[in-house]
């Protein structure tokens, strides 16, 4: 009959030369060991490790695969039973191993129970054992007291500022390393300690939220998606203050990761249901941060499925177009309510780029942007706008300037060249884009926005010097921008003659493509094929197209 024992437990030496059982141990496995348990013991039994965890710990990220493998056979030397993957409710035993190192890595509560953490051969202290790993110790509780889980303590102070340093880094573009010569690290590396910190309930929620929203902003869906489940479960496992505020937010990064994947549908079906529950329409209709979130995001929505519908169905475009500026004219009263320059610069820019498109769709006589009862002059006024979200980057600390306004006033300044496809070079040069000066010109009272030293004289020194700083590290673009920078240096570097420089930033865009979601990867293939000159194309080849190809409006 097969053996009822349990499982024999082990003593774990902290103290160096580290050992289990009294053998010598590597010091990278006991560390993933010990940190597993330490997420066991302080996430309620639901704690995992990440690969984030490890780098700077035991491992960069160029070995981070060795390290994991290695520790694996080290537990099944020490017959432990080692978890990995986002369900911690299945056995290890039946888990795929070739997607083992991806992670995250876990402890079933059988095996927690067996490790006996000792220091000097004596049963070690929480304070030990965070010194081991590196974390901060939280402090014990006196013996006896009975304090509410999210009482305020003295460590809350160190929580709340690296979760703040975690938002100042994002807003720095520093969202997955660090910067070259910038003050601090990444955003990611920050949340991440402020999960170490977090000592509530609602705390460690915020950092699942906050992981995610970084993870949207990353372009990765998948690990933002990862992440609100586990939000969620943190939410359904305890009764969480904030937790409208929290469901609410994990609706509305879920709603943007279906717009980030093109689903439209799914995206206006989660804020809408958002909208129309009861707890969560109370969120949004007196939390300016949240009805930010939704209007801006809706009205994206919005605009896209005007675009798509402009040539077959004019009055339903335009009735989505003018809820969408609508929209969008409420989410900029939202970000100033919430004092939120970030948030005001990113809806005058989505503001404005809507005005430019959908007078390039023949939406341009909308009421809502007529002047006096007059059809205003819908370049200039994408352009103050423009340009009024680039001098909010100017007067926010640490922003930075934007790669999406340089990218739309790009597009605008060469959008009424429409030669025939294909053209030929002598073609192609002979258009005339508006250049940084003119489009200056176009922004009036807010052209101080365009200062020299981020703005030279020419389009493809603005797209190269936005490259550069990407190149460096001293700014992190996801993919999505990066890509667009390099088809804009691409398309001025062939208007100023300088076919070497175009082929090599289309080069770098096709091994930016990949990354894309398939009609983001359409867009730039089809611009690619049709809007460059027929010399470059036929030196850097473009894409294939797809094989039903659809062109939609951006």
């Amino acid at each position: 009959m097969p053996s009822t024992a349990s499982p024999a437990l082990l003593s774990i030496e902290l103290t160096s030369p580290q050992s289990v059982d009294g053998r010598r141990a590597a010091f990278q496995s006991l560390w993933l060991l010990v940190r597993m348990q330490h997420a066991h013991a302080h996430g309620g039994g639901s704690g995992v490790v990440r690969l984030a965890d490890l780098r700077g710990e035991v491992s960069d990220a160029s070995t981070l695969r060795m390290v994991v493998s290695r520790a694996f056979r080290d537990f099944k030397a020490w017959s432990l039973e080692v978890g990995w993957g986002e369900d911690l409710q299945r056995e290890p035993r039946f888990l795929n191993a070739e997607r083992r190192s991806q992670g995250p890595f876990w402890l079933p509560a059988a095996q927690a129970k067996r490790l006996r953490l000792l220091v000097d051969n004596r049963p070690a202290t929480a304070a030990e054992v965070a010194s081991f790993l590196g974390l901060r110790a939280r402090k014990a509780q006196a013996a006896g007291a009975i304090t509410p889980p999210d009482a305020v303590h003295l460590q809350d102070a160190a929580f709340w500022k690296q979760l703040v340093a975690s938002q100042q880094a994002a807003r720095q573009g520093r969202l997955m390393s660090p910067v070259a010569g910038g003050a601090g690290g990444s955003a990611l590396e920050a949340i991440r300690l402020a999960g170490t910190l977090a000592a509530s309930d609602f705390q460690r929620a915020l950092v699942t939220l906050n992981e995610a929203m970084l993870w949207r902003r990353l372009g990765d869906n998948e690990q933002a998606r990862r992440r609100l489940q586990a939000l969620k479960k943190q939410r359904l496992a305890h009764h969480v203050a904030g937790n409208d505020y929290l469901g609410a937010m994990e609706c509305i990064v879920s709603a943007w990761c279906a717009y980030t994947a093109r689903d439209l549908p799914l995206a206006q079906s989660l804020l809408g249901g958002m909208a129309q529950d009861p707890a969560r329409a109370l969120v949004l209709r007196h939390h300016p941060d949240v009805r930010f979130e939704w209007c801006n995001l809706w009205a994206l929505a919005c605009r896209s499925r005007a675009l798509a519908l402009a040539a077959d169905d004019r009055p339903a475009a335009a009735a989505l177009a003018e809820e969408s500026l609508q929209r969008f004219g409420e989410a900029l009263a939202a970000a100033f309510e919430s004092h939120s320059f970030d948030a005001a610069q990113h809806v005058a820019a989505n503001m404005g780029m809507a005005a430019w498109l959908f007078d390039r769709v023949g939406l341009g006589d909308l009421p809502a942007l007529a002047h006096d009862g007059h059809r205003a002059d819908t370049t200039r006024r994408a352009v103050q706008w423009i340009a009024f979200s680039e001098w909010l980057c100017g007067h926010t600390d640490g922003q930075g300037r934007s790669a999406w306004n340089a990218i739309y006033l790009m597009r605008i300044a060469r959008g009424h060249c429409r030669p025939d496809t294909q053209p030929t070079l002598a073609q192609f040069r002979a258009q005339k884009p508006l250049d940084p000066g003119a489009v200056s010109k176009l922004a009036g009272p807010l052209a101080d926005a365009f200062d020299t030293a981020n703005w030279p004289a020419r389009w493809v020194d603005v797209a190269q010097a936005r490259l550069a700083d990407h190149q460096a590290g001293r700014r992190r673009y996801p993919g999505l921008q990066q890509g667009s920078l390099l088809f804009e240096h691409a398309w001025y570097a062939a208007h100023a003659g300088d076919l070497k420089a175009a082929e090599h930033s289309l080069a770098q865009l096709r091994e930016v493509l990949p990354q894309l979601v398939p009609s983001d990867r359409a867009y730039f293939t089809e611009s690619w094929n049709d809007a460059l000159p027929a010399e470059l194309v036929l030196e850097a080849k473009p894409p294939r197209r797809p094989s039903t190809p659809k062109k939609k409006a951006r």
